[in-house]
Parts: structure tokens; C-alpha cells; sequence
């Protein structure tokens, strides 16, 4: 396939090497605004760029029939309004708040054991992630989809960050360290136990493999707004 990055920074460099070894072409690379010319050289481009830039990227790409697989965070106030511009322009879209195989099975584990432990109502839950010092936004993506996913199986109404002690909201810690790819911890505590499921990369090459793997996945299908989910046809248990 023909391929676009948009976002040249750590990821989009270890997008680039994976895609090179799976005999990929890369057509067009930018970190700045966007060359429509360039851009409609691809079939389909991965974004990997900054909150400020994803809608333009997103809604650019499909208003140029270009495919567009998008990974970057902090900008999902304006998805739903990509999802219409998608559905508008009879495009193919793909968001993923993380595009690692195992977070994904964790996004499963995580919606089963909060429809096991909605009913239990002595444990509190909380969630923990750690990640690198250049993440810019706080709390990440996937922590905000693990407390939507939580919320949608309990009595949970919200999620915030910093944490505050309202029993109806989920507290999120969010912590910046050298060197951490991604940590993510589900706690659910009571005063007689604690239980909890995590997941830590140890690299970016799981993020990048999976945003190639739903670009290479996202080329065979029909017009419309995908997730991870279908790439891997993970079927939720609960």
C-alpha cells in the first residue's frame, strides 16, 4: 500500500520502520500542515500527530478519499463530528485510543470484570496510568477508554482526574516518568481486599505494528468508521 504518516515524531519514525519492513511505500511524511497534493498520493495515512492537528488531519484525509487510521489523543471532543464527515464523504476511518494487540485484549478483560464487579458495591474502583515525559496529554486515551468502558457496565457516572472522593465518578492518577511506554492499572479496592488487572508495553513497536496491521485491514473493507475491535475481531464477553 501507499502510505502516509502524519506525525513524524517517535511513533510516526517506528511507524516508518515497520511499514518499510512489511514492503510498504512511504509516499508523503509531515509534522507540519498538511500538502493535499502529497497526501492524495496514498491510499491511506496514520496519525500519530498532536491533539491540535488530528480533526484537520482526519477530515482532510477523508474529504480527499485518502483512508485514514488515526491513533492520536485528546481530540475526541470533535470525533463524533469526524464520524460525519466520514459518513458524509463515503469514507473509511479508524480511531484507537492504542493500537497494541494486548492493550485490546485488556480493553476485554476490563468490560468483563466490571459487569462481574458492578453489583459488588464495597469496592471502589480507580485507575492508574504511568507514561512517558513527552506525553502531552493527561489522563491518556486508553485510561479514559478503560473508565468509559467501566462505566458503561456499572453504576459509575463520570471519570476525573485528578481524582476526587465522589462515589459515582472514577479517579484517574496520571503520572509522567522517563523511559515508560505505557502503564495502565485497573484497581478495584475494599477494606478486606484488593483486586486489579494492568498492562505494561515495553515498547513502541506494538503501538506502530497494530496501526500498520488496521492500515493494511482498513484497505479491504467497505466504506465506514471502524475501531480495533474489528481488526482483530475481539468479541466482548460480557
Amino acid at each position: 500500500m501507499k502510505l502516509a504518516i502524519l506525525g513524524y515524531g517517535k511513533m510516526g519514525k517506528t511507524v516508518e520502520e515497520i511499514a518499510s519492513s512489511r514492503n510498504h511505500e512511504i509516499v508523503y511524511i509531515t509534522s507540519d500542515e498538511l500538502d493535499i497534493d502529497q497526501l492524495k498520493k496514498a491510499d491511506v495515512a496514520i496519525d500519530f500527530s498532536i491533539p491540535e492537528a488530528a480533526f484537520t488531519n482526519v477530515t482532510s484525509c477523508l474529504e480527499h478519499k485518502v483512508s485514514i487510521v488515526s491513533g492520536t489523543t485528546g481530540w475526541l471532543n470533535q470525533y463524533e463530528e469526524a464520524v460525519e464527515v466520514c459518513k458524509s464523504e463515503s469514507g473509511r476511518f479508524l480511531y484507537a485510543s492504542n493500537f497494541s494487540i494486548g492493550v485490546n485484549v485488556f480493553f476485554e478483560l476490563n468490560s468483563h470484570l466490571a459487569k462481574m464487579m458492578s453489583g459488588l458495591k464495597e469496592y471502589k474502583v480507580k485507575l492508574k496510568e504511568i507514561h512517558h515525559l513527552e506525553k502531552k496529554d493527561a489522563p491518556s486515551g486508553t485510561a479514559i477508554s478503560l473508565a468509559d468502558q467501566i462505566i458503561n457496565e456499572s453504576n459509575y457516572q463520570t471519570w476525573n482526574h485528578p481524582p476526587q472522593n465522589d462515589k459515582f465518578s472514577i479517579g484517574i492518577e496520571a503520572e509522567r516518568e522517563e523511559g515508560v511506554f505505557g502503564f495502565h492499572d485497573v484497581i478495584y479496592d475494599s477494606g478486606i481486599d484488593t483486586i486489579s488487572i494492568s498492562h505494561n508495553a515495553k515498547s513502541r513497536k506494538g503501538f506502530a505494528h497494530g496501526a500498520v496491521i488496521a492500515a493494511e485491514w482498513i484497505l479491504k473493507q467497505d466504506k465506514g468508521v471502524y475501531s480495533m475491535k474489528d481488526v482483530l475481531q475481539l468479541n466482548s464477553t460480557t
